[in-house]
């Protein structure tokens, strides 16, 4: 059974599951089996791990650029600590493709759960015009 592939969205410099450091380029090709992600056959992080949140998308169908540059930019835009910030944050709370990626253990903050960096493309397309993110 073939896993899933993935593709790095920036370069990933980290120290990898295995105790070596990683340095793989911006576009490069990953895959998944039994929940780590492989670079040249050698396993670099497990696919729900933050190192795989920051740095890879799902690339399955083939939108892997664009997903993470669309993750990359509503993360950035929603950390931005300008005078809009809050009312970023006051649209992102109600919507309803937003709170499909929410992690629910969370009552009183926001934390993206591993769905929203896999999430489809036209769901993300969404969130950044929500949040007046540019790719």
């Amino acid at each position: 059974m073939e896993g899933k592939r993935y593709i790095a969205r920036k370069r990933a410099r980290f120290k990898g599951c295995n105790g070596r450091q990683v340095n793989i380029p911006y576009g490069s090709a990953l895959e998944e089996r039994d929940g780590f992600l492989l670079w040249n056959g050698e396993p670099v992080c497990v696919d729900t791990s933050q190192n795989a949140y920051d740095y890879f998308s799902r690339d399955d169908d083939g939108q892997g650029q664009e997903r993470g540059a669309l993750v990359g930019a509503i993360l950035s835009r929603l950390e931005k600590r300008d005078k809009d910030h809050q009312a970023r944050w006051n649209k992102v709370w109600p919507d309803a493709v937003c709170q499909k990626y929410r992690r629910p253990e969370h009552e009183d903050f926001w934390l993206w759960s591993y769905d929203f960096y896999n999430a489809p493309v036209d769901d993300l397309r969404h969130i950044a015009a929500l949040v007046g993110a540019r790719v």
